[in-house]
């Protein structure tokens, strides 16, 4: 059965008020009433393969980390050592993954919020505040918010960006080891000319989305037509 997602957008814009008593209550974070506020974000939701990765981070407000963005916007070696830095200082990071088999069967969307789930629910401190880029939120019993393009907005999702991102790049240079002919050491999974083309020479490996439509029409490829 497919996991039920809430469903909750938040307009950074419009919001932001929403946001600044929980702001002022970090601000005294060594203080008995501070609100825990986890940011969750993923990667890998557009390869062919691989699994999908989640992170979930509580930062340290005591303990700000120059540099976040949106992992997108940032190069391989700037996430990089973030990822190292957001490791050390966070008070709380966890990554978890929703596999290939769990992608076929539930569907990317539920397989992601899985991951996500799994990354909230890991975390050795529970947040009283889960912050989900995008525009669905996991359901993991915490109060949760999806915010639109978060990622580049808050902090902490943009924390979770880079480990999720970072997390799945070293898995697959993993998998490149065991599969070269493909190159996810280059692609990383994803659909590029150089990917499908290694596809139709080596065919369907066992860590390829047999539901992801480049993938499925070689497994099942259409009758020609007339």
């Amino acid at each position: 059965m497919a996991m039920q997602s809430s469903v909750r957008t938040f307009d950074f814009a419009q919001d932001r008020l929403a946001l600044e008593p929980l702001a002022t209550i970090l601000r005294g974070s060594r203080m008995t009433n501070v609100v825990l506020i986890c940011g969750v974000d993923e990667a890998g939701r557009g390869p062919l393969a691989g699994p999908v990765s989640a992170a979930a981070v509580i930062l340290d407000p005591d303990y700000p980390i120059a540099g976040l963005a949106d992992s997108k916007k940032l190069s391989e070696r700037q996430r990089d050592q973030l990822a190292i830095i957001i490791r050390e200082r966070a008070l709380a990071w966890a990554v978890a993954y929703a596999d290939v088999g769990e992608i076929d069967q539930l569907n990317i969307l539920q397989a992601t919020l899985l991951a996500m789930r799994r990354a909230v629910l890991a975390l050795h401190i529970q947040p009283q505040q889960v912050l989900v880029d995008g525009l669905y939120c996991p359901q993991t019993g915490i109060p949760s918010q999806a915010i639109v393009k978060g990622d580049s907005k808050v902090a902490a999702i943009s924390a979770a960006s880079i480990l999720a991102k970072t997390a799945r790049d070293a898995l697959m240079l993993e998998l490149h080891e065991t599969y070269p002919h493909y190159g996810f050491a280059d692609h990383k999974g994803y659909p590029t000319a150089a990917h499908l083309a290694a596809l139709r020479e080596h065919g369907v490996s066992i860590v390829h989305r047999k539901s992801f439509r480049p993938v499925r029409e070689l497994l099942f490829p259409r009758p020609p037509a007339g």
